[in-house]
């Protein structure tokens, strides 16, 4: 099944946006018949990748085209169910890579609004107008602010060890400690219980902010939305940014978009992307958002594809260029590009495919785009002319600039330069304003290393062959390893230490196993457990 990541409010199954002003609500409807794959009933506003899929749209829309909006107040249009988490029919059915790439996403986009609160604004208040489980305590747990109704039943609870012998696996562990400040002892107790906690309770042990009894609770959720957005940095005036329709062409050899180009070698596992740069004011955000879709479909439906070779083509004045206004441009819409260009950049750092750089005559890893070549695990150079022009007087560089020293950092918090040389102090690059040649960058440890023109044809092919001979499972622990140095953040141990938890016992009997928790949920049986601990 190839899954597709395009999605429109006029087009959504499971999601209803409303927008009155300076706030937005987002009402979690749950067709139960449309769940993106058959097999499943999506029962008690429970969600699968295609439920997520609508709400990073809306997410999106959210910031781009209603820069009015000051806080999203996410709640159920369900009577007394608020979300009851992922699919469990469509855990238990799915296979290893759908269930990793399903979290991650989710993990993603729940890390978006969290960026949407501090970065852009816009401040998501969880409305919990009914029982509140799982994965749906995990959408709560993403909003700045919680408000549950005090109806004597609806609850909060993060049931996933004690029913499914798995774990909160979309930051539900992580948020808890980290985010809401919950004592470790009281996060044991509060996961291993499957009933959960409501009333003044939940309120007493941080897990959610406030109770509110079923006659007042509208209006309290309101009175709280119209406070956040009273401190909100948002525009009161401006106009919003339709985000069309990309142009793209799938093909059985790749995918074409007007900046981005994917060419697909099955033979070697690997697929082929050129980024394109023009000195088009409509450039940064439209690249951003290929490059993100193109991720997207990539992770989700070529997972055998497991090496990108990343490569540049287009004018260097031309990023330096269009960067330049972007990075000047106090606007909301500047802004906004910025931090989804960071996120897209983020989304990159997380995917788990082997990622190499090839930097060419004609490329230009200047910049923004320089930052792809950084996020790689292994940057190339050529010392020569082109390969197929030896009496070129063209010669590949690379460029540093302002771009590269903080406005995108990664997950753990510093720049893709400051993880590079972890320890040292980067700012003498920041002296580095002239393009730099092959050999220089490989002098200032820019690149992993510099070929001749002789070399350059084996040395990559060797590189190439030899990734695709070893394996994708060691491969991703070890770049997963490798990408994220320094400090730990909420983002690196919820993609880092919960998912690699969660990974592993999702492969684990105990949970997916034909007598696991996962498999024998609701049919009336206990779980068979190996008590041995691993």
């Amino acid at each position: 099944m190839q899954v597709s990541f395009d999605a429109h409010p006029d087009g959504y199954r499971h999601w209803r946006l409303r927008v009155e002003g300076e706030l937005a609500w987002l009402v979690l409807d749950v067709d139960e018949t449309a769940g993106i794959a058959p097999g499943y009933e999506l029962k008690l506003n429970s969600y699968d990748l295609g439920v997520d899929i609508e709400l990073y749209d809306a997410t999106q829309r959210l910031r781009f085209e209603h820069p009015r909006v000051r806080t999203v107040i996410v709640t159920s249009g369900k009577d007394r169910v608020f979300c009851a988490g992922a699919n469990i029919r469509m855990l238990a059915a799915s296979s290893h890579e759908w269930k990793v790439n399903f979290c991650k996403f989710t993990n993603e986009t729940r890390n978006g609004m969290e960026d949407a609160t501090e970065h852009s604004g816009q401040t998501y208040l969880a409305a919990v107008n009914g029982s509140c489980a799982g994965g749906g305590y995990e959408l709560a747990l993403a909003c700045d602010h919680i408000v549950l109704v005090d109806d004597n039943s609806s609850a909060v609870s993060l049931p996933e060890v004690p029913l499914l012998g798995v774990l909160p696996g979309t930051g539900g562990l992580t948020r808890l400690v980290d985010k809401r400040r919950v004592r470790k002892d009281r996060a044991d107790v509060f996961a291993t219980r499957s009933d959960g906690m409501r009333g003044k309770a939940a309120v007493q042990w941080g897990l959610v902010d406030e109770v509110v009894p079923p006659r007042r609770f509208d209006e309290v959720v309101r009175e709280r939305a119209v406070e956040a957005a009273a401190n909100s940095s948002r525009p009161k005036d401006a106009e919003g940014v339709e985000l069309t329709p990309l142009q793209r062409e799938i093909t059985e050899g790749g995918l074409r978009y007007r900046y981005v180009e994917a060419r697909y070698d099955r033979d070697l596992s690997l697929v082929g992307i050129t980024v394109t740069a023009e000195d088009d004011d409509d450039w940064p955000l439209t690249v951003t958002r290929e490059l993100d879709d193109l991720i997207l479909r990539l992770r989700t439906n070529e997972t055998e594809l497991g090496t990108w070779v990343l490569t540049t083509a287009g004018d260097p004045d031309a990023v330096v260029h269009q960067e330049n206004k972007l990075l000047n441009d106090d606007s909301w819409l500047g802004n906004e590009i910025r931090h989804y260009y960071k996120r897209v950049l983020k989304r990159l750092d997380v995917t788990s495919r082997s990622l190499i750089a090839l930097i060419e005559p004609g490329s230009c890893f200047v910049g923004m785009l320089l930052e792809l070549a950084f996020a790689c695990d292994r940057q190339y150079i050529l010392d020569g002319p082109p390969i197929d022009d030896e009496d070129s007087d063209e010669r590949a560089s690379i460029q540093l600039t302002p771009a590269n020293f903080g406005p995108f950092p990664m997950g753990n918090g510093l720049t893709r330069l400051q993880s590079r040389f972890y320890g040292e102090d980067v700012t003498r690059l920041s002296e580095l304003d002239k393009p730099v040649d092959a050999v220089g960058a490989a002098d200032l440890g820019l690149v992993t290393e510099a070929f001749d023109d002789i070399d350059w044809p084996d040395e990559i092919r060797i590189v190439l062959e030899g990734r695709a001979s070893l394996s994708p499972d060691a491969l991703t622990g070890m770049e997963a390893n490798h990408r994220f140095v320094g400090p730990e953040t909420l983002e690196t141990k919820i993609f880092a230490r919960l998912t690699a938890w969660q990974n592993w016992i999702f492969n684990r009997p105990n949970a997916a196993g034909p007598d696991g928790a996962l498999r024998r949920y609701g049919t009336g049986q206990k779980a068979v457990f190996d008590r041995k601990r691993v």
